[in-house]
């Protein structure tokens, strides 16, 4: 029992020490900033892991390739037993022995040898391509294979640095909508609890009362609706990253060390970003591919030169114990030399549609080259009408603030109505409000900028 009771304990504490390894990550708050977060990413998102996979995979295509040109060896090797050896026939030779002419139509005879009861034979063989033109293409279109790959992988990673940048911006705008809202209720509490004391002083109605109650009510499950919403953008955040939604982090960056206005002249005069844009880059290389294809089939037409060479050893006896006695072995070595000639027009074909497909992958690099300047373009105007939002937004907050100061003022000195009150409490919260959502819509704008003209790597 004692020892039963040991096994207990030691399965006991094994366990907890593996839940506690395993919670750990998920208990422990990391402070991040956004290009934490990016970096994070970039070591655990799937989507960068599986194109990280394709670029190895692109490696390995090249030392395949590569190999397809180094000698080729193999060996092959047979054992028979045959029940009934297969006869040897011919024709009667016999008849020439006995002085009468040989007819070579007379029907075969068969020899009373033939092949024997037991065989073994091995060969090894090998092979040496000397010259081809397929071969030779094959080697520079595996680079570009892998150059495409590689660049498939600057894609992804741009994708999940844009989708990681809006996820962190989202939540550092529900953060600032959270303040604005505390900000608000404070203000609102502050006036109902005034309005209360006076309607029990008989100064004010209680309808004003309700007009404040109503409010403070909806502002406060404004306020809840929020945090939720909060709590589902870390969410977002957590996922993006490719980290446990259960995770635990600590956002470090602040909305007012956000540069918005960075080198935004810069934008209109860059007329070569398009370069740097990595899709302009995959349909370079898709036209590299295309021309290395139609390259290919041009080498077609030249001959293919290799070397060959090999080793073979027979055993054959009637009988096992005698079938090693002796081996009949042969080695030989040659060249071979293949040249087509002549296919019905099947590969000039194939190379015209080739070229035909190199022409269109031309066509749309040029085609590309316009859209990416239109969505260039498209971002950065939105990107500065935004701006110019957030701007009068910021004002309009101001204003509405003030004059919420000043009709609380007035209405406590007995020159106002509640109702004025309550009307620039609610012109307040829409400023408030729209200037979330410019700030939202600038910060999304930013990230579409810097894309747009490739100032994200």
């Amino acid at each position: 029992m004692r020892y039963i009771y040991s096994l207990i304990i030691i399965w006991c504490v094994a366990v907890t020490g593996s839940y506690a390894q395993q919670a750990g990550p998920d208990t422990a708050t990391l402070n991040m900033r956004l290009q934490d977060c990016i970096n994070y990413a970039y070591q655990h998102q799937d989507s960068v892991k599986n194109a990280t996979l394709d670029v190895k995979s692109a490696e390995y295509k090249i030392k395949e390739t590569i190999a397809t040109g180094l000698p080729q060896v193999s060996g092959t090797a047979s054992f028979q037993y045959y029940f009934t050896p297969p006869p040897s026939v011919g024709p009667n030779f016999e008849a020439l022995t006995s002085g009468k002419p040989f007819d070579p139509n007379a029907p075969l005879v068969k020899y009373p040898f033939g092949a024997t009861n037991y065989t073994n034979n091995y060969t090894l063989q090998a092979t040496q391509l000397l010259f081809s033109g397929t071969y030779i293409v094959g080697l520079q279109a595996v680079k570009t294979f892998k150059e495409l790959y590689q660049r498939s992988l600057t894609r992804t990673k741009i994708e999940t640095n844009v989708s990681v940048a809006k996820a962190y911006y989202q939540v550092l705008v529900s953060n600032e909508q959270i303040k604005l809202l505390d900000a608000n209720i404070a203000q609102l509490k502050e006036q109902l609890d005034q309005t209360i004391q006076q309607n029990k002083q008989g100064f004010v109605e209680k309808i004003d009362v309700d007009r404040l109650q109503v409010q403070y009510d909806n502002l406060v499950t404004n306020k809840e609706n929020t945090v939720r919403l909060l709590d589902l953008n870390y969410q977002m955040l957590k996922f993006q990253m490719g980290m446990s939604i259960y995770a635990k982090i600590n956002l470090t960056d602040k909305l007012e060390d956000i540069e918005f206005t960075d080198h935004l002249a810069d934008y209109a005069t860059d007329t070569a970003f398009y370069r740097n844009r990595i899709e302009y880059n995959l349909l370079e290389t898709n036209v590299k591919l295309n021309q290395l294809n139609a390259k290919s089939k041009k080498a077609e037409f030249l001959p293919t030169f290799s070397a060959n060479g090999g080793y073979g050893e027979v055993f054959e006896e009637n009988h096992f114990r005698y079938l090693y006695d002796n081996a009949y072995n042969q080695s030989y070595i040659g060249l071979n030399l293949n040249i087509p000639i002549f296919s019905g027009g099947q590969r000039i074909n194939q190379l015209r549609e080739l070229n035909i497909t190199t022409e269109k992958s031309q066509n749309d690099l040029f085609d590309a080259k316009n859209a990416l300047s239109l969505q260039a373009s498209n971002a950065r105007i939105t990107y500065y009408n935004n701006l110019q939002s957030l701007n009068n937004q910021k004002h309009s907050q101001q204003l509405a603030q003030e004059v919420l100061h000043v009709a609380r003022v007035k209405y406590q000195q007995g020159v106002g109505s509640s109702l004025e009150v309550t009307q620039a409490e609610t012109d307040l919260q829409s400023a408030d409000n729209q200037y979330i959502q410019a700030l939202y819509n600038v910060l999304i704008g930013k990230v579409d900028l810097e894309k747009a003209y490739g100032r994200i790597k």
